[in-house]
């Protein structure tokens, strides 16, 4: 652990954390505020590259490189879509299918609100395959397998799928999920009711590459590693809560 973050891998080259919600990946014009995990970081283990990002509200595996070969290497192995990364994704109603792919240009920045928006004419190819990992009474938990890195491209494919994320404040109704609206015949008090989850329900599950310091060697000799950060204490308690309720 090293303050808030968990570090799920690290060496020279690569640093790997479970990031909590709430913290940004990289700096944001739009929430120059926010805390940054890569500026909350860098003092331990020094400048920190980016090779992607995770939305602030997401928590899970985030990598970074720490050496500019290796942040080469690793964008290299992005932008070929050789890294394999899965989300889990709490989702607010029943899928018809269990698996299905939604394949639809995206375009950044589209709206007043900058949201991400699907646009055919202007659009980037964007692509994400989902399965249903398991059904509850007017939810689900599905597996998210994007092939393409655009902004918000999970969130913008559930809801276009008409599944958004449960409360997603841009793409979904943003509620809370709570207990008292999901239990028949619930009787706590309301005034001091918590949420079971209440920010943007998608976690970065695990993440597949190959070591960039071994992209030089024969296939045989190279060190392909999957990195799997467990799921947040929110996401498990409104699992489970749902799960009682199936």
């Amino acid at each position: 652990m090293s303050g808030r973050f968990s570090i799920l891998y690290s060496d020279d080259s690569l640093l790997v954390i479970d990031k909590p919600a709430g913290v940004l990946s990289i700096p944001d014009r739009y929430d120059p505020r926010a805390p940054v995990a890569s500026e909350m970081l860098e003092a331990e283990y020094g400048h920190l590259y980016p090779v992607h990002r995770i939305d602030k509200d997401t928590t899970g595996v985030l990598v970074y490189a720490r050496s500019e070969s290796a942040h080469r290497l690793l964008n290299d192995q992005f932008a070929s879509h050789l890294v394999i990364k899965q989300y889990l994704a709490l989702v607010k109603g029943e899928p018809l299918e269990e698996r299905w792919t939604v394949d639809v240009p995206l375009r950044a920045d589209g709206d007043r609100l900058h949201r991400t928006v699907v646009d055919a004419s202007h659009g980037k190819a964007a692509c994400t395959r989902f399965q249903v990992l398991e059904r509850f009474r007017g939810f689900a938990l599905v597996l998210a397998l994007p092939e393409t890195g655009r902004t918000h491209q999970i969130r913008v494919h559930l809801a276009a799928s008409g599944l958004p994320l449960v409360a997603d404040p841009l793409y979904g109704d943003g509620e809370p999920l709570l207990l008292s609206r999901i239990k028949r015949g619930w009787r706590g008090d309301s005034f001091e009711e918590r949420p079971l989850i209440a920010r943007t329900a998608l976690h970065a599950w695990k993440i597949s590459f190959i070591h960039p310091d071994d992209l030089l060697l024969p296939a045989s000799d190279r060190r392909v590693l999957e990195i799997e950060a467990p799921e947040p204490r929110d996401f498990r308690a409104a699992t489970a809560q749902l799960r009682k309720l199936r």
